[in-house]
């Protein structure tokens, strides 16, 4: 007897998405898939492309080729008003936190509630709290941003991201600016969440020790594709210079490039 059930598709795909900014190619042919309910962390060094994956997630930029879709729905010829649902069930984690520094923490948290839901004033207040909570950060409503460290912003910042129940999180660069120990605060959350609340998250980083911490998926872009996708394990193993240089951060990526272009031509790494 055959499995007749229906086959869930990806909660964010993309079919062979291009993007360039004049002569300057970004994205050449992507293709990929995020699994639910798993942390999807991409690396690459900068400029190359990783902000603007997420903004084709959130319709922000649309592909000059390809497909883009959520949960099944074809997004990147969607009208501006069709997205504002879409971008509800997105969470977003700005590289620097972006708190309003007129608004006070739970102001802050409170800001898409209001925005976006026609919640009363009391039932808004009671979800800042658990927001706050789950973060760490109870009681810090009446905060302002300027008496809050780094860390404890960027703590703010998360729970506004998730006060919409999104069904994403997206992080760009989440540990930035923070020493080891704020950064592991911050690492801890993104697997909290991701087991607390069920959220599929991407997170786009620099920072090796927190890929390695958080990724269920890794994938490297370099060259407008990616060169290489596995697990933690797989990139600490592997043998790709070019995945090794960014791993270790001992090595001149220029040459080795220089060294592997022509190779990853006639034998392109994984990506899918």
């Amino acid at each position: 007897m055959s499995d007749s059930s229906p086959i869930t598709p990806p909660i964010v795909e993309f079919r062979h998405v291009s993007k360039s900014f004049g002569l300057l190619r970004v994205l050449t042919g992507i293709d990929f898939s995020l699994e639910r309910g798993k942390t999807t962390v991409v690396i690459g060094e900068s400029g190359t492309g990783k902000s603007v994956l997420l903004k084709h997630m959130l319709g922000l930029l649309r592909p000059d080729k390809g497909k883009v879709f959520v949960d099944g729905q074809r997004v990147d010829r969607l009208h501006e008003k069709e997205w504002v649902p879409i971008r509800r069930r997105f969470g977003y984690l700005f590289q620097m936190g972006a708190l309003f520094d007129s608004m006070t923490a739970g102001q802050n948290v409170a800001f898409p509630l209001q925005e976006h839901t026609n919640k009363t004033d009391e039932e808004i207040a009671g979800v800042v709290a658990r927001k706050l909570a789950m973060v760490g950060l109870d009681g810090a409503q009446n905060k302002w941003p300027s008496e809050l460290s780094g860390g404890q912003r960027k703590r703010v910042a998360l729970a506004r991201a998730i006060a919409m129940e999104p069904d994403i999180i997206l992080y760009d660069e989440p540990t930035t600016g923070l020493d080891p120990i704020r950064s592991d605060t911050i690492n801890d959350l993104i697997i909290k969440l991701k087991n607390e609340l069920g959220v599929t998250s991407v997170v786009v980083t620099h920072d090796m020790t927190s890929a390695f911490k958080v990724a269920d998926r890794i994938l490297m872009l370099q060259n407008g594709t990616f060169i290489a996708d596995g697990t933690a394990d797989d990139f600490r193993n592997s043998t790709d210079p070019r995945v090794q240089a960014f791993v270790t951060g001992d090595a001149d990526l220029q040459s080795v490039h220089a060294e592997t272009e022509s190779v990853s031509k006639e034998k392109p790494h994984g990506g899918t």
